[in-house]
């Protein structure tokens, strides 16, 4: 597994519609915590998870699906257990990206 971090002066919006947008082949990963400053992305045909945390960047590239789904798996139980509600993972209304998470096994994770 690569982890990169980087700092960026913008907000979440900036990667919602480029860089993790849904014809990039990301999709939103949900909390209670998201906002301007805060967001999560995943990209199940990359295996990457890319964070955005008031202008921290940090992009986790998985060697492969096992350790992408451990991953997400991680995001979830951590946000369970730092009070932040896992809301899903959003599709983003496209086929494709939805099929590729339920092939992983992950479909009870989508919204």
């Amino acid at each position: 597994m690569k982890i990169s971090r980087d700092f960026a002066n913008a907000d979440r919006y900036h990667y919602d519609w480029g860089l993790c947008s849904a014809k990039n082949g990301f999709a939103q990963v949900d909390t209670e915590q998201d906002a301007s400053y805060y967001g999560t992305w995943a990209n199940p045909f990359k295996l990457i998870i890319f964070s955005y945390a008031e202008g921290d960047c940090t992009t986790v590239e998985a060697a492969n699906q096992e350790e992408f789904i451990a991953e997400i798996l991680k995001l979830k139980t951590w946000n369970e257990e730092n009070g932040w509600k896992f809301s899903g993972i959003d599709c983003m209304c496209k086929e494709e990206i939805e099929q590729e998470f339920i092939k992983m096994g992950l479909k009870e994770l989508l919204h």
